[in-house]
C-alpha cells in the first residue's frame, strides 16, 4: 500500500507502481560525511523538508546508502516515522558503493560483488526501517572486476526473494542496459538529465522508451544552477565541503553560459506564474521517456519553491523558446528539443 495523492502520476515502466512526476531526492540529507556531499545539514530541516513534500502529495523518496554513509537512509526513516503506513511514500535506494568505517579517508569502492550486495540490502532495510525496498538500484557500474551480468543477476535474485519490489540501474549506458536486459528486465534507469546536461537524450532515453523501462532523472535543476538563485558571487561563497565547488558547470565559461540560460528561463517562468526551477524540472518531464524527476530540498520552503513542477506542463512554444535559448547561449551539450 502507498499513500493516495492528488498530484498527477505516471506508470513507472512495467512495475506495478504509479509515481508522481517529481520525487524527493535525499542526497543532501546525508550531510558532509562521505566526501561528495552538500556540506553540513540540519537534520531537523531535512526531516521537515521530506515531510512537507509528502504532505503536498509527492509519493516517492530517492536516497542511497552512500549518502552520508548511511545517514540519509536514517533520516528518511526518521521522517517517515511521522506517517501512518498507508500515508507513506515509496522508498527507493541504491547499492554498489562501499566505504570503510574504520578509515573514513579511504576512497569509496564501486563493487558489484554478490556477497557485498546481499549485505548492503540488509543494512539498507535496517536503516530505512522497512520490510521491503520499493526500488533497489545499482548506483554506478562496478570497478572491481565484477561483470554487469553478475551484479544484475544478484539484483534480480533480490527481487525474486521479495526483499525489493523492483530493480534498476543508475548511471549506466545503453550497452550496459542491453547486457542486463538479456538476463531480466531492467525496471528503471536513473541518469543525470537537465537543460544543461542533455546527453542521455541521444541514446539512453530512446532505449528506455522502446523497452518500457521507467526513468527517474537526477539533478534536473543542475544542482541548483537552474533555480534562478545563483550568481558568480554565490558560487564563490560555497563552502569547500560542497561538492559543487569542484564541478565544471560551476566554473569559468561554463558557469557564464549556464547563468545566461537561467536568465532566458525567467520570462517563461513569469508567463507561467512559476519559478525558473519549476520550469527546468518541467523541461525534463516534457521528454516522453522520462517518468519522473528527483528534486532535492534542504528545507520545507525549498519544497514549496519547486512543487509547481509536479503539475506544470510546457507547451510547444515554451519548449521552442527554451531550445532557442540553449542554442544561443551554448550551455551544456545534447539535444535541445524533446522528441514528439
Amino acid at each position: 500500500m502507498v499513500m493516495a495523492t492528488s498530484l498527477p502520476t505516471r506508470p513507472f515502466g512495467r512495475t506495478d507502481m504509479q509515481i508522481t512526476r517529481v520525487g524527493f531526492g535525499a542526497w543532501a540529507a546525508g550531510g558532509a560525511g562521505h566526501g561528495i556531499g552538500w556540506g553540513p545539514q540540519d537534520d531537523g530541516e531535512s526531516v521537515a523538508a521530506m515531510r512537507r513534500a509528502v504532505e503536498l502529495g509527492v509519493n516517492w523518496i530517492d536516497t542511497a546508502a552512500i549518502y552520508g554513509r548511511g545517514h540519509s537512509e536514517d533520516i528518511v526513516r526518521q521522517a517517515m516515522e511521522g506517517f501512518a503506513p498507508q500515508d507513506r511514500p515509496y522508498i527507493f535506494t541504491k547499492c554498489g558503493l562501499r566505504w570503510d568505517d574504520a578509515d573514513p579517508a579511504a576512497p569509496v569502492r564501486r563493487t558489484g560483488a554478490r556477497a557485498s550486495l546481499m549485505e548492503e540490502v540488509d543494512l539498507s532495510l535496517k536503516r530505512l526501517g522497512v520490510e521491503r525496498i520499493d526500488l533497489y538500484q545499482m548506483h554506478w557500474p562496478s570497478e572491481d572486476g565484477t561483470l554487469i551480468e553478475e551484479y544484475w543477476q544478484a539484483l534480480l535474485d533480490l527481487k525474486a526473494s521479495g526483499k525489493v519490489r523492483a530493480v534498476g540501474l543508475s548511471n549506466h549506458t545503453v550497452a550496459q542496459l542491453e547486457k542486463a536486459e538479456a538476463l531480466g528486465h531492467v525496471d528503471t534507469l536513473q541518469p543525470p538529465f537537465s537543460a544543461i546536461r542533455r546527453d542521455v537524450a541521444m541514446a539512453e532515453l530512446p532505449w528506455c522508451r522502446a523497452h518500457q523501462t521507467g526513468v527517474i532523472v537526477y539533478s534536473p535543476m543542475q544542482a541548483g544552477l537552474l533555480t534562478g538563485r545563483f550568481s558568480v558571487e554565490r558560487v564563490k561563497s560555497l563552502p569547500a565541503s560542497d561538492w559543487r565547488t569542484g564541478n565544471v558547470q560551476f566554473q569559468g565559461e561554463a558557469l557564464e553560459r549556464n547563468l545566461k540560460l537561467v536568465a532566458a528561463l525567467a520570462p517563461v517562468a513569469e508567463r507561467l506564474q512559476t519559478s525558473p526551477g519549476a520550469v527546468a524540472i518541467a523541461w525534463v518531464l516534457a521528454w516522453p521517456a522520462v517518468t519522473g524527476a528527483i528534486v532535492g530540498a534542504r528545507s520545507a520552503a525549498q519544497v514549496d519553491g519547486w512543487i509547481d513542477a509536479a503539475k506544470l506542463e510546457l507547451g510547444a512554444g515554451d519548449l521552442a523558446e527554451i531550445a532557442a535559448a540553449i542554442e544561443s547561449t551554448g550551455a551544456g551539450s545534447g539535444p535541445a528539443l524533446p522528441a514528439a
